[in-house]
């Protein structure tokens, strides 16, 4: 996804791919309100957690969970031939169903694949493997870690491919032009997934779905010349995008579970609250998904989470058309358009921020990476430092954000330096954002000392007022971190030289 880093959810978007929590998600739906729609579809996610689902009964055995993963000393048990066949006769008629629900015609029919779980982890792996995919997650993965957001010693690529293994449900191949069905999941459990992916078919033969995501989805941090405003603009673009692939996939597979009880998602809200509820808790099995980081598991359900919220609003005051088709002519841009549906609707245009000459104000340093923060990556930190309450209400106040990070030329050991700019509604939202901030930093360094301005007292890093304002600077094992609000506006720096820091300030 386009967050801090965007490729951390680019590999689902390469081949439209839906997780276990899908199923998950529909089951946990279909038990807080109307039953799902396919009898034979997903009725438990077993679990205990507040809030969660109830765990299962003596009579459980004869309900179907969502698809699990083998422990490592399991031979996983595989469908029958016949049970693919009536897999592969599916196809045809879900893709109808898809089609009339989301008015896309049908151009061709939809190849058809059979896969195992091996071949799964090969398709994934190949993509994190290529150099370019590589080194941006690389890349990712150090400025993650630099805001706090994942933890210093954590192996991303490990991470995911085990997560992905974990969790893939299903995935339309748009270079392939392939639906790609799973050898170790039943096919009435498959069949709501099956609806998602085949939406993605659908979105493909009308408007390219590869052309589609990839838009704004240049690696600013490996280009040669410094960004522009455009490129901070456009950066986000293809999170946006892929909400609004995952969210209509979203909407036709609850309208096909739906589909008995004769209602859909605009008219059963508390279906999708509780789908969307499901989806964080995942399957009592998902190890890899529990062990998670809060990032981690909020970037990957994003697409699907709010991708549907918007495209419901989108249905609801707009119709069929516009939510479909309309939303792929006139796409949004920002995930601030997606959280937000009706900064989309009113055509919301927000002011340019001012940027840095980065060439003369960073001429010392080597460019690492640049990029967007958007409303969603805001929300994340927020929520990482504050708490989730704290998050809601501020983040809604987000109006721009960038990042710049880079490391001092001819010293690749020194710590990642990171200057990043925001832009809140009002001077006050700047503020309380810029006292969040400085609160987490004792979440994210383990010596932090505030060093008082002149003529004025030294206060200790974990002071309680609720709003920063003015120029503030602490020391680290990393270095200096400076902090400063001017008007609307948060300009921070971490691991800047003082003297660079205050530059740019001006």
């Amino acid at each position: 996804m386009k967050k801090f880093y965007r490729k951390l959810g680019g590999y689902l978007s390469t081949a439209a791919i839906a997780l276990a929590w899908l199923a998950a998600g529909s089951a946990w739906a279909g038990q807080q309100g109307q039953p799902p729609a396919n009898p034979s579809s997903p009725k438990q996610v077993p679990g205990s957690s507040p809030g969660s689902p109830p765990a299962p009964t003596a009579d459980s055995s004869k309900t179907k969970s969502a698809p699990q993963s083998p422990g490592p000393y399991e031979v996983e048990k595989k469908i029958s031939p016949q049970a693919a066949e009536e897999l592969f006769r599916s196809v045809d008629e879900i893709l109808k169903f898809a089609s009339q629900d989301t008015s896309l015609p049908i151009h061709e029919e939809v190849k058809r694949r059979l896969v195992n779980r091996d071949e799964v982890v090969a398709f994934i792996r190949k993509h994190m493997d290529e150099d370019e995919d590589a080194q941006r997650l690389r890349r990712s993965e150090l400025v993650l870690k630099k805001f706090g957001l994942l933890p210093r010693n954590f192996d991303l690529q490990t991470f995911l491919i085990a997560l992905l293994r974990e969790q893939v449900a299903g995935y339309y191949d748009p270079k392939a032009k392939t639906v790609n069905l799973l050898d170790w999941i039943e096919p009435e459990q498959q069949k709501p997934v099956l609806a998602h992916e085949l939406t993605h078919a659908l979105q493909d033969q009308s408007f390219g779905l590869e052309k589609y995501m990839k838009a704004g989805d240049a690696d600013l941090g490996a280009s040669q010349k410094e960004p522009t405003l455009d490129d901070i603009a456009n950066d986000e673009a293809s999170t946006a995008h892929q909400a609004v692939v995952e969210g209509q996939a979203m909407v036709v597979l609850i309208d096909y579970e739906l589909q008995p009880t004769h209602q859909s998602v605009i008219d059963s809200p508390q279906i999708v609250e509780a789908l969307k509820a499901g989806m964080l808790v995942g399957t009592a099995d998902s190890v890899e998904f529990h062990n998670a980081p809060l990032y981690i598991k909020e970037a990957l359900t994003f697409p699907y989470r709010y991708g549907l919220d918007f495209e419901a609003e989108l249905l609801t005051r707009m119709g069929k058309e516009k939510a479909y088709a309309g939303v792929f002519k006139n796409p949004p841009r920002t995930t601030r358009e997606i959280m937000e549906p009706t900064a989309y609707l009113s055509g919301e245009k927000l002011p340019p921020m001012r940027m840095p000459d980065f060439k003369n104000d960073f001429k010392s340093y080597d460019k690492f990476d640049v990029g967007a923060v958007g409303e969603f990556d805001a929300a994340i930190l927020i929520d990482q430092y504050a708490g989730d309450e704290v998050s809601k209400r501020l983040y809604p106040h987000w109006r721009g954000g960038y990042y710049y990070a880079a490391r001092p030329k001819g010293d690749a050991a020194a710590p990642l330096a990171v200057m990043y700019v925001s832009r809140w509604s009002n001077p006050e939202k700047a503020s309380e954002f810029a006292f969040v901030y400085a609160k987490g930093l004792t979440k994210r360094y383990q010596r932090v000392h505030d060093v008082a301005d002149e003529g004025k007292n030294v206060k200790p890093a974990n002071y309680t007022l609720e709003t920063l304002t003015g120029q503030h600077t602490w020391l680290t094992e990393d270095g200096p971190v400076f902090i400063e609000v001017k008007g609307d506006t948060v300009l921070v720096s971490e691991s800047l030289d003082q003297n660079r820091a205050g530059d740019i300030s001006r």
